[in-house]
């Protein structure tokens, strides 16, 4: 063998199938699409589609409500920050903000933060940075002799402007316009 001689084996490579090139390519006229119909049409799926019979999607009850606009928040409660403190993950000296507590490994990933709930006792005193807390929370927190301050605010809405949508227009005129009235 030599090198001019070389190529690839027999089968190897072959040819892209051109459908729809004729009756003698095995592939012409209808291109092995069967016939008529939205399944011949280019483009068209029809999944779900069950002839005309009401779908099983459309048979099932609904149930539930997902709200686009809900906060997501990851929850931390303050027996795992006191255990954290106590193990050294945390120091109690410094301001714990929401980065302190996911990098403590307390905290997983969310949209809006982190929130402080309130169960456990907590005997550290500890200054708190975080998005946002529950009131037994805040109260244990001030009773250790700490401060918890929260950092979140739900995002206003802006049109293509940059200014405040219609609704928070309208209700911002409502309320100048109340405040007038009762005003004078």
């Amino acid at each position: 063998m030599k090198l001019n001689e070389i190529r690839d084996r027999e089968g190897a490579r072959t040819r892209k199938t051109r459908v729809g090139r004729g009756s003698s390519s095995g592939l012409g006229k209808t291109a092995g699409r069967g016939v008529k119909g939205a399944k011949a049409r280019a483009g068209v799926s029809v999944h779900g589609f069950e002839g005309g019979q009401m779908p099983l999607y459309m048979r099932l009850p609904k149930r539930g409500f997902n709200n686009n606009f809900a906060c997501d928040f990851a929850e931390v409660n303050l027996d795992r920050i006191e255990a954290a403190v106590n193990a050294g993950k945390i120091s109690a000296g410094e301001t714990i903000t929401d980065e302190t507590l996911r990098a403590a490994g307390l905290a997983r990933r969310s949209r809006d933060g982190v929130r402080v709930l309130g169960r456990g006792a907590l005997t550290a005193k500890l200054t708190l940075k975080v998005a946002g807390a529950s009131r037994p929370a805040i109260e244990a927190v001030a009773k250790a002799g700490g401060n918890l301050e929260t950092t979140f605010s739900k995002p206003a809405h802006m049109n293509k402007k940059g200014e405040p949508g219609k609704r928070r227009q309208r209700r911002a005129a409502a309320a100048e316009k109340r405040a007038k009235s009762t005003a004078g």
